[in-house]
């Protein structure tokens, strides 16, 4: 006889419980991070929403009369053409499907990329409202049940696979928390490790790197419709804290979009820098910082938001002091499966992020 997996027992939660319900005080307040965490930035930065675009930035003129700008003008009107027809049909097209309508014309997708990037923010519009969609790379599992707007039921309980992040969903369950994991290869470690089973109700993403717009639009999605606790599992390098600051206060390119992109009650579940030392990480399995490293760390800390997050910088500066990094795998030289069986249970137990 068969039994179905089981989740850990309610007390297990309690420390997530106390967590969700600070967050939703905090939101009761005006949405602000509790005192403590920093000073609130103004103009470029807003720590409810992002990064945001300033009202004093330079722009960029494009003449139908300049040599300079003639190709580009008209490539911005025929992609304008083509959304116009999508908005009158109320049909749907990916960024990929407008390069190939004329790739020749186009030259390559980056092109098109940053016309419609523009676009979006010349309209003040969401991408979606313009009827185009990004191609998903990203995937989820968990205690996620939806319908997509085809009427299409999706389930995207814990198996040994997981289902694409879609476009647009509605009718989502509840869970207690959502994981956001860096790389794919982790994410497939932690499904074939039962993780999600043995965490119910819980929910994982990856959005396979940096994420794609689908990603983020869903980790938003979750958050506003849920407030649980959102974390996100990371390698201890600069590009890890790059990704989670992503989807936490939003990226340069989309900050004309940041309200509907950025969840900043996200949490750093791990790795931490720190953890390094006290979990005794062999010393072979850590990797020297590279110049390249070295530079985006620089970077990050000289950001506006790390003003507010006091124990990211804590947790950054000792990277830069051991001049040091680590992959989440680094975590297998403790044991196969630490990751999944005593890691992230005793952080999420534990409250053991920052």
């Amino acid at each position: 006889m068969a039994f179905a997996p089981m989740g850990p027992e309610a007390s297990f939660f309690e420390v997530l419980d106390r967590h969700r319900a600070s967050l939703l005080a905090t939101l009761s307040r005006g949405g602000q991070e509790p005192s403590g965490q920093g000073t609130r930035m103004a103009s470029r930065f807003e720590d409810t929403v992002g990064l945001q675009m300033v009202s004093h930035c330079t722009t960029r003129k494009i003449r139908s009369d300049s040599p300079k700008s003639v190709q580009k003008f008209a490539l911005i009107l025929k992609i304008l053409s083509m959304i116009y027809k999508l908005v009158q049909s109320n049909t749907y097209a990916t960024k990929r499907d407008i390069y190939y309508t004329d790739s020749q014309l186009f030259g390559n997708q980056t092109i098109v990329d940053n016309i419609i990037d523009d676009i979006s923010c010349m309209l003040k519009v969401p991408r979606r409202s313009l009827h185009i969609l990004s191609t998903s790379k990203g995937l989820i599992a968990g205690n996620l049940r939806y319908v997509e707007e085809d009427g299409t039921r999706v389930s995207c309980t814990c198996g040994a696979s997981a289902v694409a992040v879609p476009s647009n969903i509605e009718g989502i369950r509840n869970a207690k928390f959502l994981l956001i994991v860096e790389k794919d290869a982790t994410f497939q470690r932690l499904l074939d490790d039962n993780f999600c089973n043995q965490m119910s109700p819980c929910i994982m993403v990856t959005g396979k790197g940096v994420p794609d717009l689908n990603t983020r639009l869903l980790v938003k999605k979750l958050w506003d419709l849920f407030h649980i606790p959102v974390f996100t599992l990371v390698d201890a390098d600069p590009y890890g804290i790059e990704i989670m600051c992503i989807y936490k206060y939003g990226s340069m390119s989309m900050s004309f979009e940041a309200h509907n992109l950025t969840v900043p009650a996200i949490r750093w579940l791990g790795l931490l820098p720190s953890d390094i030392k006290r979990l005794n990480i062999p010393k072979d399995s850590l990797i020297p910082l590279t110049k390249r490293d070295q530079k985006k760390l620089d970077s990050i800390l000289k950001r506006p938001y790390l003003t507010c997050q006091p124990f990211w910088r804590k947790e950054m500066e000792m990277m830069a002091d051991s001049k040091m990094k680590a992959e989440i795998q680094a975590l297998t030289s403790l044991s196969s499966d630490y990751l999944s069986r005593v890691y992230l249970p005793n952080k999420l137990k534990f409250g053991g992020w920052i």
